[in-house]
């Protein structure tokens, strides 16, 4: 607290008014918001260039997406501005290859039409308002979408950097702009990602993966990792600043979000397998007794659980128990020997080993987590 206070007296002294973090907060009369001070207190009137980020928006886009990309941007300007912060200024604009569109909730965004005359540093492509396979799939195809796919393809060629988050993601691999690349995306989608587009390489586990082309991020709220990543590649310091004012941090993984029995219904024997699974997690793990009980072979069992869920049997059998374990924890007070016993494991250190890797979390934490 003190260090904080600090940090505030400093700014004061230098003749900064803070007023309204996200729309008001501005320098006084004495200093100009591009003004930056040398080491012997005297103004620099050097100027920062841009970064031009242009937001594509499709009709029908998620809501939260577009607002949670625009909002650190903005208050990373205006935080930058009021506070003296050395960087580049995001200068966003939220453009469309339509006059008109609507979020999925029905509100009306201004978007400004594509002009060829000014080349855009950065373009990101918010998620569609579209969740599932029988929504998803018809609006990649709208006419819409497609001319926006010859959009991203002519900006990626010449040599704009294109970032996506969520369902955005189908959208770069629509392009075909991921083939051969790593990336992530929403992770409740992932195995219709896993079967449209296989030259990807998919890892739904991590909230960002940056690539050759640009960069792909999670699901939902990934939208604010990836705006946060953005900031911090022009100035590690206001990134963090924004994320402290945001209350949101940079997070590397999406994995302690994702529900197993989820992803296994996107296919009837994998879906069986779960079911078997969950029946197994104390007995322990076999692929010859699991492909015997489904009726089919353990060749097949593998390669139908590398097509879906992009792991292994045992992998995703691992996973169960994680998950197990966790609703066992967050439950109530048991003896995390007990729980390791009840889900297969040897002792409470190997259950605890392997929640940590898997979720990032210890034990305390998972169970501070609800209360």
């Amino acid at each position: 607290m003190h260090n904080e206070l600090e940090f505030w007296e400093s700014r004061r002294d230098r003749g900064i008014v803070v007023n309204d973090i996200f729309g008001v907060i501005h320098a006084n009369r004495r200093i100009a918001p591009e003004r930056r001070f040398t080491q012997d207190g005297s103004h620099s009137h050097r100027i920062h260039p841009s970064m031009h980020i242009s937001v594509l928006a499709f009709d029908g886009l998620f809501d939260t997406g577009l607002a949670v990309t625009l909002d650190p941007l903005r208050t990373a300007n205006n935080l930058a501005a009021g506070l003296g912060i050395s960087g580049p200024r995001f200068d966003v604009d939220v453009v469309g290859v339509r006059r008109r569109v609507r979020t999925a909730n029905g509100m009306t965004v201004p978007v400004k039409p594509i002009t060829h005359g000014r080349k855009p540093d950065w373009v990101i492509v918010p998620a569609l308002g579209a969740t599932t396979a029988a929504t998803l799939v018809p609006a990649l195809a709208r006419a819409d979408v497609r001319d926006g796919l010859l959009q991203i393809r002519q900006w990626h060629a010449q040599g704009v950097k294109i970032a996506a988050a969520c369902i955005g993601t189908f959208v770069l691999a629509e392009a075909g702009l991921l083939d051969g690349q790593e990336a992530t995306t929403t992770w409740s989608v992932s195995p219709l990602f896993r079967q449209r587009y296989p030259q990807v390489h998919l890892d739904e586990s991590r909230m960002l993966v940056p690539s050759s082309v640009g960069i792909t991020a999670g699901a939902a709220l990934g939208h604010m990792d990836l705006a946060l990543w953005l900031i911090r590649q022009a100035s590690p310091e206001l990134s963090s600043l924004v994320s402290r004012y945001l209350l949101a941090d940079l997070r590397s993984s999406q994995a302690a979000y994702i529900v197993p029995n989820h992803l296994a219904q996107a296919d009837p024997l994998v879906a069986r397998f779960e079911r078997w699974s969950r029946e197994h997690l104390q007995s322990g793990f076999s692929l010859g007794d699991a492909a015997d009980a489904l009726a089919t072979s353990p060749r097949t069992l593998q390669r139908r659980c590398e097509a879906v869920l992009g792991k292994s049997p045992l992998a995703y059998f691992q996973d169960l128990r994680v998950e197990r374990a966790r609703a066992l924890l967050q439950a109530g007070d048991r003896d995390v020997e007990a729980i390791a016993t009840e889900v297969g494991y040897a002792d409470g250190a190997t259950l605890r080993t392997l929640l940590r890797r898997r979720l990032g979390r210890g034990v305390r934490e998972l169970r501070d987590a609800l209360r």
